[in-house]
């Protein structure tokens, strides 16, 4: 029995053009960066730009290596439904 079967889990198998991908925040912060968050979803999927965005960047400041950079789950949930400004998320791995 290996590890995986113990714990439930499957084996990730991916087909990457870039071996960046595989570590999924820094790709995904880097399709943000350069405005091209299309490409995180599936080609057959229709997503709302805007929706998808706001998702992105929540998601990037809840990663941030710095704990003190994240956002509470209060702030979360406000920025989640567009009550509160969500401003640009600094790369989750950067360091001040």
């Amino acid at each position: 029995m290996t590890v995986n079967d113990q714990n439930k889990r499957r084996n990730l198998e991916t087909q990457v053009s870039n071996v960046e991908e595989i570590v999924q925040s820094s790709w995904v912060y880097k399709c943000f960066e350069r405005g091209q968050l299309d490409v995180l979803v599936g080609h057959d999927e229709q997503v709302d730009k805007e929706t998808l965005e706001r998702l992105v960047k929540v998601g990037l400041w809840c990663i941030q290596d710095e704990p003190a950079r994240r956002p509470s789950i209060k702030c979360v949930l406000l920025m989640l439904e567009g009550i509160t400004d969500l401003a640009t998320p600094p790369s989750p791995t950067s360091t001040c």
